[in-house]
């Protein structure tokens, strides 16, 4: 089975000109990503929630959805 998650986040650029993609998926528990563009961080930001997920499960709150065609 398969799930998905969608999972809201803030993306910023610094002083610096470094993009920064930040989410959590509940209280206490999220991540980071960053590059040298916003789709940069933003694919950062995926490998470490992904990564994440795979530690510390999906979050509770999520609906499962089954597709039974």
């Amino acid at each position: 089975m398969t799930g998905i998650q969608h999972v809201p986040y803030a993306l910023e650029r610094d002083e610096n000109g470094v993009w920064c993609a930040s989410a959590q998926l509940r209280p206490g528990v999220g991540a980071v990503g960053d590059g040298p563009t916003a789709d940069a961080a933003v694919a950062d930001l995926r490998e470490a929630l992904t990564a994440l997920i795979e530690e510390v499960g999906l979050s509770p709150e999520v609906t499962v959805t089954v597709d039974v065609a």
